[in-house]
């Protein structure tokens, strides 16, 4: 495919265990890159490909982080950096799919790299995005419990966990994660800030139609993940588009994606291990 007479670009959304390889190959066919989350699950591996498209800087390559191109979450953060919530300080983020009972996660988990990779990234990339790219994660900790798939376990894996994240910069951020929402896809996220704050999706909603009945009033929430951001990833894919046509700036670093896996990495390490992770002002783990 990457010797097709005129392609220009590509999209990669297969399989995370083989996104950077896939990645590196059209980096090196002079191909433009869209690449799903993550880079990788791995953060050196993740780095590789950030390193190719430094040696083909005319390339625009970027990891696609969906919920940055969602209109709400847009909103959220053109209103955070116009000052209206004062310094965001405290991020709480929640990336909740519905119960699927087929064993589908079960068997993903030997390839996602983890809740906190595969899921709590999304929500992860916003703590950076909100707080500045430039964060420095001081610790992380995390806990999970498996409430409905045990078979989990076996790869290191949880169907729900928490993870905190405190940075050097004296903000925090707390991700929860699960597989067994049984009204559909709950994704929300609260802002909290030294003036106010700002909440996105705290009550999901299908659309705009309630459903009265004997039993009272109700919405229906999005089935699945793809339901809430379908917009979302048809506006990622436009822009990155024009982008590649017409020139410009992305509308994100490469390097944050690599960032974004440290942190997921780590907590999924603190989930089975236990332990709470240091981090010293330079990035570098370190002993407490």
């Amino acid at each position: 495919m990457l010797c097709h007479d005129g392609l220009q670009a590509v999209v990669i959304a297969s399989i995370t265990s083989v996104h950077a390889d896939q990645a590196i190959k059209a980096i090196d066919a002079n191909k433009h890159v869209l690449c799903e989350k993550p880079l990788s699950t791995s953060v050196e591996i993740s780095q590789e490909v950030v390193d190719a498209a430094t040696h083909h800087p005319h390339l625009k390559v970027m990891c696609g982080f969906s919920r940055r191109f969602d209109a709400s979450y847009r909103d959220a953060y053109s209103k955070s950096t116009s000052g209206l919530i004062g310094t965001p300080s405290i991020f709480r983020s929640q990336t909740c799919d519905k119960l699927d009972p087929s064993g589908f996660f079960v068997a993903y988990a030997q390839h996602s790299g983890g809740i906190f990779v595969d899921c709590s990234i999304h929500d992860i990339d916003l703590a950076l995005w909100f707080f500045g790219q430039d964060s420095t994660v001081k610790s992380v900790v995390a806990s999970g419990i498996t409430a409905v798939q045990p078979g989990l376990r076996k790869w290191g894996d949880r169907d729900n966990a928490v993870g905190m994240v405190e940075f050097h910069q004296g903000k925090i951020a707390y991700f929860f994660a699960s597989r067994m929402m049984a009204a559909g896809q709950e994704d929300s996220t609260e802002i909290i800030g030294t003036e106010g704050k700002l909440t996105v999706n705290m009550q999901p909603q299908l659309n705009l139609v309630n459903i009265y009945g004997k039993g009272g009033e109700r919405r229906e929430f999005p089935a699945t993940y793809y339901e809430r951001f379908e917009d979302a990833f048809v506006r990622e894919a436009n822009e990155f588009t024009a982008v590649c046509l017409d020139g410009g700036e992305l509308p994100m670093k490469l390097e944050g994606a690599v960032k974004a896996v440290r942190i997921g990495c780590a907590l999924q390490e603190s989930l089975v291990s236990g332990e709470k992770i240091w981090f010293d002002a330079e990035g570098k783990r370190m002993e407490k």
